[in-house]
């Protein structure tokens, strides 16, 4: 028999919008130089160390106790290396954790539980100035006893240059996810207003039809916000744009355009670097980034949100520059500043210690209005570790279902049965690295052969081996080849892939 106290508390589950079962998945974060916050003691939260050494694009996620799983970053801080890296959980290189795409830009990558396997995380990232448009890496935490191994690589879902923007959210149903990005206007004849989403659902990664919606972006370097609720998104950029949007978590359809501030036509500009959402999403915050940096509020609940507009915070540079802001799981914004001293600022030298890149600044009531959200610059010591522009690229993972919408059906998540859908074959070229990624997933067979053809038929790879089913993956290292078409050749017991690559 249920209890009395049972029943209240399942009615006051199905009552409330967004409650999820836990709300640790958020509480490690891992960013900078080596630099990381532990939020699982929110009123005490403490400083952590990693092995990042990143400018800016990072993420991580921890399980539903708030043990740190994996982390990623670009820019490993290695002379002449811009690629992105997968951690793991001791801070080792996790296992085939090199080579992921990624450039070294701010946004560019993000970490999705995948809804059909709770061992599986897929890493998505995105190209804004090499035209590898966005792509996928999977990690099984089931690897190298428990650490995870990166069982796939550098899978191509779009091809072209994206903006620095990538984004993911949690779809209505509690279960499924939303990942965003947004087409770059470099290279091409106008800007444009192009949203590209896609689905992940036990069924597999499926776009949704693009969506040209709100002002133009002329800019490759932007920022998207998203609201508590998952149901507002903030997009700015380095030209001056600040504007909001509803969004649908059950049909990924970005509506309703706010523009707050106008993209500028001609310089100066305000170089918006990013922005985030008080907890009850009434508050904007947007950093600033010029000769001068600044820190704004805006009232997104006002008839004339641009007439709310609150200077903060300013300084003059180059001592610092304005970079990322987060909010964490004790509902406080987080700042970071990095430190330039008037050149570029990556990697720092072993003596470029200041208070304002081992600190990060804090909006400590980020729900009241102006001067009283009690933004205090450099008061979160980093234990010694720095900080750049970046803050970890992560989504709510804790973002429940949208109670009582019309996507809110799930009754139980299951996994999706195994090979509803064929085998695949996806092969990747990256110039920079003379390196093709080959990968396979839903593989039937207990033993393999691969080989591949030159246009005129020769053959001039063949490799066979036992076989980890469902998935294949190699790294091929081309730098011997010739330029031209090449055709991938896959075989197992049971059946037979073909791919093209070419190198140009």
């Amino acid at each position: 028999m249920i209890s009395r106290f049972t029943r209240y508390c399942i009615l006051i589950a199905l009552m409330l919008p967004f409650c999820s079962v836990a709300q640790n998945r958020n509480n490690i974060w891992c960013f900078g130089d080596s630099a990381g916050i532990d939020f699982n003691n929110t009123t005490n939260p403490i400083p952590i160390s990693t092995s990042l050494v990143t400018r800016g694009s990072c993420a991580s996620i921890a399980d539903t106790s708030g043990n740190l799983l994996l982390y990623c970053s670009t820019r490993s801080g290695w002379p002449g290396d811009y690629s992105g890296f997968i951690w793991n959980r001791v801070n080792d290189l996790m296992l085939g954790g090199d080579s992921i795409g990624g450039e070294g830009w701010y946004h560019e990558m993000v970490i999705v539980p995948d809804p059909a396997d709770d061992s599986l995380f897929l890493v998505f990232s995105n190209g804004v100035t090499t035209a590898y448009g966005l792509m996928y890496s999977i990690v099984d935490m089931r690897g190298d006893n428990g650490l995870g191994e990166v069982i796939q690589k550098n899978i191509s879902l779009l091809s072209g240059l994206l903006v620095d923007c990538v984004t993911a959210i949690k779809h209505g149903n509690g279960r499924d996810w939303w990942v965003m990005v947004r087409e770059s206007p470099v290279g091409q004849p106008t800007y444009n207003n192009t949203w590209l989403l896609f689905l992940i659902s036990p069924s597999g990664i499926n776009p949704i039809p693009v969506q040209n919606v709100g002002e133009f972006n002329g800019t490759n370097l932007g920022n998207i916000a998203v609201s508590p609720a998952g149901t507002k998104i903030c997009f700015t950029n380095l030209g001056g744009l600040i504007e909001l949007y509803d969004f649908n978590r059950c049909t990924g359809l970005v509506s309703n355009p706010v523009t707050i501030e106008p993209q500028l036509s001609s310089s100066p500009y305000p170089y918006y670097w990013a922005s985030e959402f008080s907890p009850s999403g009434q508050y904007l915050y947007v950093s600033s980034s010029t000769q001068i940096s600044r820190l704004w509020q805006f009232d997104t609940w006002a008839p004339n949100i641009l007439s709310t507009k609150t200077l903060l915070w300013q300084v003059q540079n180059p001592a610092n520059t304005a970079g990322a802001l987060k909010r964490g799981p004790d509902n406080k914004i987080y700042f970071a500043c990095s430190w330039s001293g008037g050149g570029f600022n990556f990697p720092y030298n072993n003596s470029q210690y200041f208070p304002e890149n081992m600190n990060l600044g804090v909006i400590h009531s980020p729900d009241l209005a102006g001067l009283a959200c009690n933004y205090l610059p450099w008061s979160f010591y980093l234990g010694g570790k720095r900080t750049y522009k970046g803050l970890p690229n992560n989504p709510d993972y804790d973002l429940g279902p949208l109670v009582g919408s019309s996507c809110d059906t799930l009754v139980s998540i299951n996994p999706a049965p195994a090979n509803i859908h064929p085998s695949e074959l996806f092969v990747y070229y990256h110039p920079g690295w003379q390196t093709a990624f080959i990968n396979a997933q839903r593989l039937i067979g207990h033993n393999y052969r691969l080989r591949v053809y030159d246009i005129r038929g020769e053959e001039v790879f063949s490799e066979s081996g036992k076989l980890n089913p469902p998935y294949f993956t190699k790294n091929l290292n081309c730098a011997l080849f010739a330029k031209g078409m090449y055709i991938v050749l896959l075989e197992t017991e049971k059946e037979k892939l073909t791919k093209k690559f070419v190198i140009e």
